[in-house]
């Protein structure tokens, strides 16, 4: 495991790569709906970029109740755990602060999602190369990591054992996701919004599960903050996917001059 190749941080490279390759990713899927033409889109974007930023620093700035107890606010900018769930949230609120103040009434979820998966792939390459990589696995087959005495004291994992490579089941669900909207989902006619919904309530569920073996801190009933987190939301997701399905399904209403009808916010 390396954390930089000569000056370059290297998770650093792979979180900005992976914001490159997202911003390629929306683009080209804006211009694909007709809606690359409006600069309002820009706003909105940079505006996810923003409140991504920031709740993926100060994400996990809130740890315990008593406040004495946790980083100052600069600390936890400068050297606290980044949060990829805090991050998504950030992002999602800034797509609304950024769409009231830009008055963008369109739903932006479906030129979100596959431009999220591509980017969570590339970006967590950088935490499979410099970051914890999961608890033992007794009896791995192959493709487990096992670290040296000094990587091990870097990163808080036991050395010379094998490792769930967790990082690495990440970078293969958000593949499989991209692939299946990419080369399919988004060219059926779903209700505006839809994909991103499923996205991210199939994120929250595999993401529940696989921390059980990517060594996060315990914290409560058996459960890491993340998990305490998707415990909580999760279930709004997948009520939100049934409450639709009960009522109208997913398929878009009508279509209008040839072109699918945009459901608006």
């Amino acid at each position: 495991m390396l954390t930089r190749w000569g000056p370059v941080d290297i998770h650093e490279l792979f979180v900005g790569l992976g914001v490159g390759v997202a911003a390629g990713v929306f683009v080209v899927e804006a211009r694909r709906r007709g809606r690359s033409g409006d600069a309002r889109l820009l706003y909105i974007v940079a505006a996810a970029l923003v409140g991504g930023a920031i709740f993926m620093r100060m994400g996990t700035w809130l740890q315990h109740l008593d406040l004495s107890r946790n980083a100052s606010p600069v600390q936890q900018w400068l050297y606290g755990n980044r949060s990829i769930l805090g991050g998504l949230v950030g992002a999602w609120l800034g797509v609304h602060v950024g769409k009231k103040l830009t008055g963008y009434r369109l739903r932006t979820g479906d030129l979100f999602a596959p431009a999220v998966a591509a980017g969570m792939v590339v970006g967590r390459i950088g935490c499979l190369l410099t970051e914890k990589p999961g608890t033992a696995w007794v009896g791995c087959p192959a493709g487990c990591i096992t670290l040296s005495p000094s990587q091990a004291a870097r990163t808080g994992a036991p050395a010379g054992i094998p490792l769930h490579p967790s990082f690495a089941y990440e970078i293969a669900f958000h593949a499989v996701c991209f692939g299946l909207m990419w080369m399919w989902l988004r060219h059926k006619d779903f209700r505006a919004g839809t994909l991103f919904v499923w996205y991210m309530a199939a994120y929250g569920v595999f993401r529940f599960f696989v921390e059980f073996v990517r060594g996060n801190e315990v914290v409560w009933a058996d459960m890491t903050r993340p998990q305490l987190f998707l415990v909580v939301t999760v279930p709004l997701l997948l009520a939100r996917i049934a409450w639709r399905a009960r009522h109208g399904g997913f398929r878009e209403p009508a279509a209008v001059g040839g072109r699918l009808s945009e459901v608006r916010a």
